[in-house]
């Protein structure tokens, strides 16, 4: 967890970083489950330089958006929103589960959701 924090937090700077290891954290980031490592890796997955079709598949990792902490989820989501932003063929899936988990999320989950949507350029749910 304390390695997932450092990597996380000087990848933010430096995504390249993350380049060596991309494999790795991509397996990584499908069977963890550790809550702490799993909002990490949710932070860490879209600075790796994906091709389209990991895209679409780190877009599919639903476990972290049903997973029983809110960090986890609200990690998911920002990594949702940061996939959508980088290829828009994400864009409608992202902004159909933002606006769900905006009406049946955490308080914190649907203050995400909106902003979120927000920076999506997405209208906010009905």
């Amino acid at each position: 967890m304390r390695a997932a924090d450092a990597l996380e937090k000087a990848s933010a700077a430096h995504p390249e970083l993350l380049r060596p290891h991309q494999r790795i954290l991509f397996r990584l980031a499908r069977y963890a489950t550790q809550q702490e490592l799993r909002w990490h890796l949710a932070q860490l997955v879209p600075r790796l330089p994906l091709t389209a079709h990991q895209r679409l598949e780190a877009a599919a990792f639903g476990s972290y958006l049903r997973d029983r902490s809110a960090i986890v989820r609200s990690s998911a989501m920002q990594a949702l929103a940061d996939l959508a932003s980088v290829d828009g063929r994400l864009w409608a899936r992202v902004v159909r589960r933002l606006r769900r988990l905006t009406i049946t999320g955490t308080p914190a989950m649907r203050a995400r959701g909106r902003r979120l949507l927000k920076a999506l350029g997405a209208r906010p749910a009905a």
